[in-house]
């Protein structure tokens, strides 16, 4: 058995996927930094990790900021 046929390597995915996730990911990167920065809550922190994956990211950023964020002012309207 020759090195060539040791190695099986997959075809890339067609360019347009790749650019399809590109944006995805940039858009959601954008989009948190955006809101955190409105929220004061770490902005750089929650772009990068918006950047680098996706939906696990944006689903955590939800849970924790916009949903505790909710609950928080939530909570204050109906203290008054």
């Amino acid at each position: 058995m020759n090195m060539s046929q040791m190695i099986h390597t997959e075809p890339l995915p067609p360019w347009w996927m790749l650019i399809l996730v590109a944006l995805l990911l940039l858009t959601q990167g954008t989009w948190m930094f955006i809101d955190a920065r409105k929220r004061g809550r770490r902005a750089w922190l929650w772009g990068l990790w918006g950047v680098i994956n996706c939906p696990t990211s944006l689903i955590v950023y939800l849970l924790v900021v916009v949903w505790a964020d909710y609950r928080k002012k939530k909570r204050r309207m109906g203290e008054r």
